[in-house]
Formats: structure tokens, C-alpha cells, sequence
């Protein structure tokens, strides 16, 4: 399975926006974007033309980047969201939301989607009591996300969960944190991804 397996702190600075990638770092002094918010590489700060392509391709990069995927999936969940009734950018962003291990970031239970994505592979979380292991699976309403009980001793998911309310949980979930699950009480809403994308300039990109 393709993988990134770089940097990510980069790809804040190409997007010239702070991707929140590597979890708490991003709140710290630390982070590589508020120490460098320049492009990567030789010309990273030199100022050149944008075309109306070039706006585009930095949207796709941009939520691309954001919820850990390839070029493949995104253009199936592109495909899979103009075959829903309503606005295909819309679509394309709630089925992003909808991925397990974006949920399992979101309720809390890890401090980054690329850490979700691990915790999920790795088999510490059900729903609907039903081994999931396939970060890509998509919830419906209604469906429990649990921990499984073994894992509820980790240090690191319980330092992860105390940390939650500063990033905040949307509204379309509700976390039950003693019983270490999340409910997905509603389909995600365009209101609730506070993420700053144009999703229409990704319709266009693919149209072309």
C-alpha cells in the first residue's frame, strides 16, 4: 500500500497553511510552518505567477494532505461523491469526514489522523462492536466507535483524550469518554468542516 513516508511539517509550508499534521507539535513552538511559512526547498521564497490550474491542484493538495490520502482514493471518493444527490464538493468532503480513522482523530482517541490510521490497522477499535481495521471505512449514523478494553490502560490515547477539548469535537459526534466510545449521532454537515477549502476549485480540477 503506498504510503507517505516524508516529512509532513512540509506540507504546511507548501500549502502556505498550518495543517495541523503532527497533532500537539502544531500548538508549540515547535511547529516547522510558524518557524518557516515559506515553500520548501531552493526557491521556496521566491514569488512566482499562480494560474487558475496551478489554484486548483493546491486545493486537491491541500484536503489531500489533510486527510492522509493518496491520489487513487481521493479520486474514488471523488467519483463515489458526484454518484450522491446534492453538491459533489460537498459530498467528496462529508465521506472524507465519515472515514474511520478521521472519526477516531476527531472523537480524540489520537492526536493526528496518521496516528488514528495506525491505531485503527493495528485493530484497537470496534464499531458496532464489529472488528474494524480498515481506516477507510466509512460510518453511518447511529454506529458506536470503541475502544477496545485491553487498550484502555495507553498512556498515550489517555494523554490524547485530555487534550481533546482544546481541539474540540464537531457536533455531528458525541464522546462518551468514560466508556472510551464515540457515537456518530448525525452525517457531517459542510458547516462542520471548519477546514479553509474551496472544494469547488477540486470539481473543476477533476472536470477538466
Amino acid at each position: 500500500m503506498a504510503r507517505h513516508i516524508e516529512s509532513v511539517c512540509k506540507f504546511c509550508r507548501r500549502e502556505g497553511l498550518k495543517l495541523f499534521l503532527k497533532g500537539d507539535r502544531c500548538y508549540t513552538d515547535k511547529c516547522a510552518f510558524d518557524r518557516r511559512s515559506y515553500a520548501p526547498g531552493q526557491h521556496g521564497q521566491a514569488r512566482g505567477k499562480t494560474s487558475a490550474y496551478a489554484v486548483q491542484l493546491r486545493e486537491k493538495q491541500k484536503v489531500k494532505r489533510v486527510y492522509g490520502i493518496m491520489e487513487k482514493q481521493f479520486r474514488g471518493n471523488f467519483k463515489r461523491a458526484e454518484k450522491i444527490k446534492g453538491i459533489t464538493g460537498e459530498n467528496l468532503l462529508t465521506l472524507l469526514e465519515r472515514r474511520l480513522d478521521n472519526v477516531v482523530c476527531r472523537l480524540g482517541f489520537a492526536d493526528s489522523r496518521r496516528e488514528a490510521r495506525q491505531l485503527v490497522m493495528h485493530n484497537h477499535f470496534t464499531v458496532n462492536t464489529r472488528n474494524v481495521n480498515i481506516p477507510s471505512y466509512i460510518v453511518k449514523a447511529g454506529e458506536v466507535v470503541q475502544l477496545k478494553e485491553r487498550d484502555r490502560k495507553s498512556a498515550k490515547i489517555n494523554q490524547s483524550l485530555e487534550a481533546v477539548e482544546r481541539r474540540g469535537i464537531p457536533q455531528w459526534l458525541e464522546l462518551d469518554k468514560a466508556n472510551y466510545k464515540g457515537i456518530i449521532k448525525a452525517m457531517p454537515k459542510r458547516d462542520d468542516i471548519t477546514m479553509p477549502v474551496q472544494e469547488q476549485l477540486i470539481v473543476e480540477l477533476y472536470s477538466k
